[in-house]
């Protein structure tokens, strides 16, 4: 999407974003066991509209994507808690990720992981999803690993539903992920598609600290 030779800004901030996606969530709105999951720490931002618009409550699941070999941002999988990993394998095999970095990876990341979810989690208890109904949330959705970890692991506590919502989100990335839940909500899907940052006229980084104090707001 260009306009006047510019990639189209969807989004004023991550506020506005939440904002928006939680008008076409409304039919949500004051159902019982209801969460809004949302992955930091930018989708925390995105997450706290969300669980205000909705009257639901707000918490976090950590992920972390593990990158190629020489490119960190490219995302080749992701680590949850407790280890859980996803990996695209065909491109771990393209950029030369071999067994042991993968192993070394994990470690790191899923350290990684638990630190976060000790930082954010003061109250030290397992996150209970059982029977709820989950709204996972981020700011966008560029390879989708961290995401697809996420979705994993929810499914691993047996939900009543699992609804993906984001802002925007790589096209093919969505619909790698779609399968995977029982709905998903996306505002944009555009085809040109670098960066999430690239669709929001500010996007600064989110803070822990901002997180922590997002969680303990009512």
């Amino acid at each position: 999407m260009f306009l006047k030779g510019k990639m189209k800004r969807m989004f004023e901030d991550r506020q506005e974003a939440g904002k928006k996606l939680a008008q076409e969530l409304l039919v949500y709105k004051d159902k019982k066991n209801l969460l809004v999951l949302a992955i930091p720490r930018g989708g925390v931002v995105v997450g706290k509209e969300l669980s205000r618009a909705l009257n639901c409550p707000l918490d976090v699941l950590v992920t972390k994507k593990i990158g190629a070999p020489g490119n960190p941002e490219l995302a080749i999988g992701a680590v949850g808690p407790k280890g859980l990993m996803v990996l695209n394998k065909d491109l771990a095999l393209r950029t030369g990720a071999d067994q042991k970095y993968l192993d070394d990876q994990k470690k790191v990341k899923s350290g990684e992981v638990r630190r976060k979810m000790r930082l954010f989690n003061k109250r030290k208890r397992v996150i209970d999803l059982k029977g709820k109904r989950v709204i996972l949330t981020d700011d966008g959705i560029a390879t989708g690993a961290t995401i697809e970890v996420a979705i994993k692991w929810i499914k691993a506590q047996k939900p009543k539903k699992v609804v993906l919502a984001v802002p925007v989100a790589a096209p093919d990335s969505l619909a790698k992920l779609t399968p995977l839940v029982d709905e998903v909500v996306c505002l944009e899907k555009p085809f040109f598609f670098a960066a999430v940052g690239q669709f929001y006229q500010t996007f600064p980084q989110t803070t822990s600290e901002e997180v922590v104090n997002l969680l303990k707001e009512k």
